[in-house]
């Protein structure tokens, strides 16, 4: 009877969502290690961790998104709108700090205007957000010209965020965790963090508790477009210059699938970062496991869109929720 306790404590600590993730991490590892033994080097795990630091940064405040939630499609444009801006400022300043100074302001700039569209314009997110994913394109393309911007590549700080590493660890890992990690102790044990949790589950029961929901939602959607901005400041260091589209485009996509196969549901007021991360692992090991695989890229995506209807219907399904269009 112990063993049963202590194996129920392990399994509510750790939560169901999350173990189900490990097994199917442990699984698609094992699957991929057996068919190419190249899959357990390094240098290969080495890539694996910096190819989900950007996506990875996006899905965490893709999560504090939904949890409030709303839904925030324009993150991929809004990163290489930031993108641009950290080559371009960098070029007429020589500036990296500049550069990534300037490149931050936009990013709270394009978050500041989602939410006043949001709240002022009493527009619904998804709407709201979709059309800044275009018009925040559209700028990145107009200032560039449709080009590459700039060349960081030899710049002490671009290259130590692309290559460099502490203790080890690629730095641009340790940015993901950083970010993570704050994220995780906001939503858990502060006070902004629970009144997040709050809006999302009963918007109405929160306006009526005293809390300024106009006020989070814009405060939500300016910290995202922060962290946008880093992951395009990281666009810019790993390709050595600025990219309007390129290493940008789909990143939407991405992170609202790992938050969703991470337990945040669609709806709001639920959600965490740990299952979040969990799942960016996830598609970052399936998606360098069918590269080396040699499968068609095209399935990659085929792959994203599959595992995203998967975990809405699982969501919908523990919601006990009738279903649209089935009777009873």
């Amino acid at each position: 009877m112990e063993r049963v306790s202590t194996f129920r404590r392990v399994i509510t600590t750790v939560g169901v969502q999350n173990i189900s993730l490990i097994l199917a991490i442990a699984i698609v590892v094992a699957i991929i290690g057996i068919q190419n033994p190249l899959f357990f080097t390094v240098p290969n795990l080495k890539v694996i961790g910096t190819a989900i630091a950007i996506v990875g940064l996006l899905a965490v405040v893709q999560t504090i998104v939904i949890i409030l939630g709303a839904l925030d499609i324009s993150v991929g444009s809004i990163a290489g709108l930031a993108s641009v801006t950290s080559a371009m400022i960098f070029t007429s300043t020589t500036s990296a700090a500049m550069g990534v100074l300037g490149a931050v302001a936009i990013g709270v700039l394009c978050g500041l205007v989602n939410g006043c569209i949001i709240v002022f314009g009493r527009v619904n997110p998804v709407i709201a957000t979709l059309a800044t994913l275009a018009a925040f394109k559209g700028v990145a393309q107009l200032i560039s010209d449709g080009r590459a911007q700039g060349y960081t590549g030899a710049d002490p700080f671009f290259v130590f965020l692309a290559r460099g590493t502490l203790l080890g660890i690629p730095t641009l890992i340790l940015v993901l965790v950083l970010v993570a990690v704050l994220a995780h102790v906001v939503l858990r044990y502060t006070t902004i963090g629970r009144n997040i949790y709050a809006v999302g589950g009963n918007n109405i029961a929160s306006r009526l508790g005293g809390i300024n929901i106009n006020r989070y939602i814009i405060g939500v959607y300016m910290v995202t477009g922060a962290v946008a901005a880093i992951a395009g400041i990281l666009i810019t260091a790993r390709t050595g210059s600025g990219q309007p589209i390129s290493g940008s485009e789909g990143l939407e996509l991405q992170a609202i699938t790992a938050a969703a196969l991470g337990g945040a549901a669609l709806k709001g007021g639920k959600g965490a970062i740990a299952g979040t991360i969990l799942a960016v692992i996830l598609l970052g090991v399936l998606t360098n496991g069918m590269t080396l695989l040699g499968v068609n890229t095209f399935w990659q995506n085929v792959a994203q869109g599959t595992l995203l209807v998967v975990a809405v219907v699982i969501q919908q399904l523990r919601s006990g929720e009738r279903r649209i269009g089935i009777p009873g």
